[in-house]
């Protein structure tokens, strides 16, 4: 297991804040930060290390992911995620993250990338991998060089880095998952992402309400059409199809508690009538509300 040494910084609750990019959402909205280390090993290879506090009833379980976003034909951007626990009874884990830009995968001729996956999906890719012996001799190996020479240093946290990324690609064995979209030059950017993540939260925290593209666009200034193509590079679903399920979701649980009426659930979600409700309902459950009636 790794020991890393940190100067503490003050607590923050990821839950309190947006869910910004993919380490976040990797680690959850319920871990709470209590240390944070970020290293730029190169121009093109960023890295960050963070100690974490995770709900009591988190399964321990140790894993990486993979997101790679496209972002112009043939341009990348990849992240690894690592998670590790200090120890089998400890709700305390590791986590790294390293994140490699654009520039970094220009050095290779496209044939090369595109023969391989995920690359050659002009697709938003997500997908979780176990840590092998060898990933965690070379998250210790980033991790122990404190003692070198700057450019030494830079050298072998490179040399770490690359070799992680090559073993995340050789343990992903199943099929990649991605969303059917064509590549946003936009997603390069972190605030554009940002803003994504903050529609998303509005529709979560917000059920009952049924959100437009355009009143969305407005609250997160963002352009329509880029909300629209960014939403589902990232999310996987189309805004609608998104606040829809969670709508229809939540409405499972309420008609199970009794006392509630079809009329009280609809009404508590904001649909416009008990025709609108039953309507979407079924059209997603393939079952009338009633049906559920305890």
């Amino acid at each position: 297991m790794l020991h890393l040494n940190f100067a503490p910084v003050p607590t923050v609750s990821v839950k309190a804040k947006k869910l910004l990019n993919p380490l976040e959402r990797f680690m959850g909205e319920d871990a709470r930060v209590l240390n944070r280390e970020v290293l730029s090993i190169t121009n093109y290879i960023q890295a960050e290390w963070l100690i974490v506090s995770l709900p009591e009833d988190t399964v321990a379980e140790d894993e990486g992911r993979l997101y790679l976003f496209p972002i112009d034909d043939r341009k990348f951007c990849l992240q690894l995620c690592y998670l590790q626990y200090e120890d089998a009874s400890s709700t305390n884990a590791i986590v790294c993250s390293l994140r490699f830009l654009p520039p970094f995968f220009d050095q290779f001729p496209a044939e090369v990338l595109m023969a391989n996956q995920p690359f050659r999906f002009d697709q938003t890719t997500e997908q979780q991998f176990p840590l092998c012996t060898q990933t965690r001799m070379l998250l210790g190996q980033l991790e122990k060089t404190a003692d070198a020479a700057p450019f030494i240093k830079s050298l072998q946290q490179s040399e770490a880095a690359i070799q992680l990324m090559r073993c995340a690609l050789e343990c992903i064995t199943a099929p990649y998952k991605y969303c059917q979209v064509p590549a946003c030059r936009f997603l390069a950017y972190e605030s554009e992402r940002e803003k994504i993540m903050e529609a998303r939260l509005i529709i979560e925290s917000h059920l009952d309400q049924s959100h437009t593209i355009r009143e969305l666009s407005r609250k997160v200034a963002m352009n329509e059409c880029y909300l629209k193509k960014g939403f589902k590079a990232l999310v996987g679903k189309t805004i609608h199809e998104f606040q829809q399920e969670l709508r229809i979701t939540k409405a499972r649980e309420l008609l199970q508690i009794q006392g509630y009426t079809v009329a009280d659930v609809a009404n508590t979600l904001g649909y416009s009538s008990i025709s609108h409700f039953s309507t979407a309902f079924k059209r997603i459950t393939g079952m009338k509300p009633c049906e559920l009636l305890t």
